[in-house]
């Protein structure tokens, strides 16, 4: 099923305006920055009970909910260039933080106003170039959580052109903006295609101040791994031999990571959450960890809370206008997000918490109300569905694939993917996260920690993981060296092989950590020992920049 060339599109690819006897419905894509499904009620977890997404859950109720949603990198600029484009990293060039896609570029919107559609951009766009939608209002980079500038069409350059909502958070102010393209600027002759983007919950949590009350006086539930991960979780990749970079690979809640963790970050951005007299190098590492989740928890979730809200608002004005059942309405996150487990902050790794996205897709039209699905369905994805429904055309360079047929009927196609790919590229950047790539199926993840930066260097030590998530659905048993697993093992690094090529993964991009890819691969004795001599190295090698930074201070 798989199509894609490295090249986008050319004037040829568009297409004249559907009919209106085609009845084709409007799209209003959601999407909130690491809003993980932990936190959406739809997914019944441990935060179940605190009821944080009540319209969200609504939503669910009357769509259909997918559990195998995947990013095929966690990380806010790839995920949302994959979806503008339709097309994994390594091809459309977005490999991280400092990627763009240029307005000829963007697939999606192109290919939507092709079909007829108005289109619109308001919220967080993270691309840096401007935005090729017929209106757009989008926050500066990360953007601003209280008194949010957006960058707007005008005289100027893209950039500068600039709108300050003063005195207001940043969910209400992108709920308020949307709210007023549909009252001053939506054309009623033509359907829309509206992409609305909050900033929340993205760290650091600040919430909007009438929401510091919620869940004041609650003790929030804490993840079972929270304080500890089993010996059996993860390898030398993670841990280090004989756990010596347990304190370095992967940022954390409590004071475990000596580099970075919430205790220290949250209790300077937000003391009064913390005990007067707190000072988090003085405690235990239980208090801290504890006292840094419970702050973590709060913050994030009153960020939830106002995403919310604020759906509530927008769903309630489409409702008074008559247009709310005949909008194809898509709510998702960029990635997922760790919320204590394992003592990990942020996303970015290959285990589900981060590589997991909530979809919650409603159109009574044609999709039944209370579905679930187990399809594997990535990013890359969603916008061959929404150019499905909106009846335009898929060019040849996207390599996703719709999926409209499992959401109308519940049903996967013979030929719908059985693997989904994953790569995270950003080597030991912000939050000690190695370089890794995954083949996830619906029974076992297996994860390739290669561990290198784009130049082959900066190494931390590679190794192998393999899950089997229908007895470990929590990922903490790797049983990559379970004589049991050896015939699983096998066929999957073959699959694994071969699904590389599939999505065109060559290594080409970046080939001195191809190499280092490639000869470690096989995973031999000779590699193991390397493993050993890497970890060393890297642990003594971190210790001198702590130790260095230290000296600065």
């Amino acid at each position: 099923m798989t199509r894609f060339a490295p090249l986008l599109l050319g004037a040829a690819s568009l297409i004249l305006p559907a009919t209106a006897e085609e009845q084709r419905p409007n799209i209003l894509f959601i999407m909130s920055d690491d809003h993980t499904t932990q936190a959406v009620g739809a997914y019944a977890t441990l935060l179940k009970e605190l009821n944080p997404t009540p319209t969200i859950d609504r939503l669910a109720a009357e769509g259909i909910t997918f559990d195998n949603a995947f990013c095929t990198n966690a990380i806010c600029t790839p995920s949302r260039a994959c979806i503008i484009t339709g097309q994994y990293p390594h091809v459309n060039g977005v490999t991280d933080l400092l990627g763009r896609i240029e307005p000829p570029n963007q697939m999606l919107p192109i290919q939507m106003k092709g079909a007829g559609y108005q289109t619109a951009m308001i919220g967080k766009w993270h691309l840096k170039v401007e935005p090729n939608f017929d209106y757009y209002k989008v926050l500066p980079g990360q953007g601003k959580y209280h008194d949010p500038e957006f960058r707007v069409q005008g005289d100027k350059p893209f950039g500068k052109n600039l709108i300050t909502h003063e005195g207001e958070h940043s969910s209400d102010a992108i709920t308020d903006s949307t709210l007023a393209w549909f009252k001053e600027k939506r054309d009623p002759s033509k359907p829309f295609f509206v992409c609305h983007q909050y900033k929340a919950p993205h760290d650091m949590f600040d919430n909007a101040e009438c929401y510091q009350d919620y869940l004041a006086d609650v003790e929030i539930p804490e993840p079972p791994t929270l304080y500890d991960v089993p010996d059996t979780f993860g390898s030398i990749a993670t841990r280090g031999y004989q756990d010596e970079l347990m304190p370095h690979i992967g940022t954390s809640i409590g004071s475990r990571n000596p580099r970075r963790s919430y205790a220290d970050d949250l209790s300077r951005l937000y003391p009064e959450e913390f005990p007067a007299d707190y000072d988090f190098q003085k405690e235990s590492e239980v208090r801290n960890t504890k006292l840094a989740y419970q702050t973590y928890l709060k913050k994030y979730l009153r960020c939830v809370k106002g995403v919310d809200d604020n759906l509530e608002r927008l769903f309630a004005y489409l409702k008074a206008e008559g247009i709310y059942d005949n909008t194809l309405i898509i709510y998702t996150g960029d990635q997922g997000f760790w919320l204590g487990e394992n003592d990990y902050q942020d996303k970015r790794w290959a285990y589900d918490p981060s590589m997991r996205m909530p979809l919650i897709i409603r159109y009574p039209k044609s999709i039944p109300a209370g579905q679930r699905s187990d399809a594997l369905i990535e990013n890359v994805d969603f916008p061959a569905l929404m150019l499905d429904y909106a009846g335009a055309e898929i060019p040849e360079s996207v390599q996703g694939n719709s999926f409209r047929k499992i959401c109308e009927t519940g049903e996967e196609p013979a030929d719908w993917r059985q693997a989904a790919y994953y790569r995270y590229w950003m080597h030991m950047a912000h939050h000690d996260n190695p370089g890794e790539m995954a083949i996830r199926t619906k029974t076992h993840k297996l994860v390739y920690f290669y561990g290198v930066n784009y130049d082959g260097g900066y190494a931390t030590p590679p190794a192998w993981e393999l899950y089997d998530l229908e007895n470990d659905p929590a990922e903490l048993n790797n049983v990559y060296d379970d004589p049991a697993y050896a015939t699983v093992r096998d066929q999957l690094k073959k699959d694994f092989a071969k699904l590389r090529e599939t999505v065109g993964d060559d290594g080409s991009i970046h080939p001195k950590c191809e190499a280092v890819v490639q000869e470690f691969w096989d995973y031999d004795e000779a590699d193991r020992k390397k493993a050993i001599e890497i970890s060393h190295e890297y642990k003594a090698r971190r210790e001198a920049e702590l130790q260095s930074r230290k000296s600065r201070k």
